[in-house]
């Protein structure tokens, strides 16, 4: 595990790094500077962008990881890379002529409850295509087992520069419009950058001869667009529908909640990027014992990382919701009900990476696409009923259905499992901290009474962590942390 240790250290600090930048912008700047209803605008042009992106990525960034560890000679792989870096185009230059020659059929049905919408439907598909190309040269760095630079352009930068047009909005530098227009920019020079690092890694060189297994590769990919599609739309399609259901305000108070509970993930994020190439390499070697450890790893040690979060966001959440503009408190429940589902998903470890890099995609494929109509349906009833709530609870229901239904399939086909009874006992640790510390706060500023009950988490929490002994790897972090 030592290059995952190092480079999941690295990510994880970079991941938050950027969540602290996104925090800012999303709790201060977007509130304080953007009407909310602009700041609901952008809010469902970047979700909306993020359910397009596997199609015109047409799945070439799953691709990348699962069969480049299969070729072994160079000309192999220079074959393999170009098919890889064309293939996209068999849906992005269609799609795109499709939108030119019927814009105003396109954009009628994306207003939904909201005209606002109209004007900037076309940049959903310019920053589709961004996101997509960026995640292929991300993964085309990852390969080459760098993940720590790619990181820092997915979760850092757009951020930052976004803050810096958003202080240029207050200043009156720019308009909203040109706000709008100015970080789709971020998000291609985001995607020119990574596309400049990931060739200074393996500079391609172009050959259009046969790549072997070719049929295997283009149906593997063809699937796993699908595949892809499902999981953003489970995570994204809530934003989408809310704008057909209510108003643009109430999607900016939603995303705020969604943004505050997905920080809970950013362990899983972080150590996914070098251990799903990883997990691609004990499948294609057949190291069924390999791939057990890590499994059970990466669930242990992302639940007792990603439980610790969970804990510091519910037991803080009221003081949190004290430093920004009160209307956005209407999202408080979104964040407990989505926060508790985020924790539950980390149980999985790199079950995704298992799942997706083996021969049994297909299965998973079609419960994806089941539990993504489900999703549609569930939202679809919930919304009209308890609005933004009822976003929440209809992506609860289908993650966890779609989560139980991974673990399951993985324990059938492979006879493994994420679970140890140390899984047990940090659930037990997860209830009583929240039983100790959430009937109280401090009396004081929120901030200082959010970093003073930090602090008392932090010591309960990491002093039975530690003393319980429940993971070796975290053990061996905090030993030379109090050492040092």
């Amino acid at each position: 595990m030592g290059v995952v240790a190092i480079q999941s250290i690295k990510n994880t600090l970079i991941t938050y790094l950027g969540f602290v930048v996104g925090a800012i912008n999303v709790f201060f700047l977007y509130t304080a500077f953007l009407s909310d209803e602009y700041f609901g605008l952008i809010t469902y042009i970047l979700s909306t962008a993020n359910v397009m992106m596997p199609l015109m990525a047409f799945g070439v960034h799953n691709t990348i990881i699962k069969f480049y560890s299969s070729y072994k000679s160079k000309s192999n792989q220079n074959s393999f890379l170009t098919l890889m870096l064309f293939l996209p185009l068999l849906i992005i230059i269609p799609s795109g002529l499709i939108g030119v020659f019927a814009f105003e059929v396109i954009s009628d049905w994306f207003i939904g409850n909201n005209p606002l919408v109209k004007d900037y439907v076309w940049l959903i598909y310019a920053a589709a295509v961004s996101f997509a190309y960026f995640e292929i040269f991300y993964a085309w760095s990852k390969v080459q087992m760098q993940t720590v630079f790619g990181n820092f352009m997915k979760e850092v930068f757009h951020r930052v520069c976004i803050a810096i047009l958003l202080l240029c909005l207050h200043f009156n530098v720019i308009s909203v419009q040109e706000l709008i227009y100015s970080i789709l920019g971020v998000y291609v020079l985001r995607l020119i950058i990574m596309k400049l690092y990931a060739f200074s890694l393996r500079f391609p060189t172009l050959s259009f001869s046969k790549v072997n297994d070719i049929s295997k590769v283009l149906k593997y990919t063809s699937l796993i667009i699908v595949a892809g599609s499902v999981a953003n739309i489970i995570l994204e399609i809530d934003k989408f529908m809310l704008n057909r259901y209510v108003n643009l305000e109430y999607v900016a108070y939603y995303g705020v909640a969604i943004y505050i509970a997905t920080v809970i993930g950013v362990p899983y994020r972080a150590m996914h990027q070098i251990v799903n190439p990883i997990t691609a390499k004990y499948l294609n070697e057949k190291n069924k014992l390999e791939l057990k450890n890590l499994y059970k790893k990466s669930s242990l040690n992302l639940f007792i990382i990603s439980g610790f979060i969970f804990l510091l966001i519910i037991l803080n959440i009221n003081q949190l919701y004290k430093l920004i503009d009160p209307v956005y408190a209407d999202g408080l429940v979104v964040v407990f009900v989505i926060s508790f589902s985020k924790l539950l998903e980390t149980l999985l470890g790199n079950n995704n990476a298992i799942l997706f890099n083996s021969d049994y995609y297909r299965m998973v494929l079609l419960l994806g696409v089941f539990l993504a109509i489900l999703t549609i349906i569930l939202n679809m009833y919930f919304i009209p009923k308890f609005g933004i709530n009822g976003a929440a609870f209809a992506t609860f229901i289908a993650m966890f259905l779609y989560n139980v239904a991974k673990i399951w399939f993985v324990y059938f086909k492979f006879k493994i499992n994420p679970f140890s009874i140390n899984t047990s006992k940090v659930f037990v640790l997860i209830l009583v901290s929240l039983g100790v510390f959430y009937f109280w706060d401090f009396g004081f500023h929120p901030v200082v009474g959010i970093a003073l009950k930090t602090l008392l988490i932090t010591l309960f929490y990491g002093f039975f962590v530690y003393w319980l002994n429940f993971s070796e790897n975290i053990n061996n972090f905090l030993h030379k942390l109090i050492n040092r």
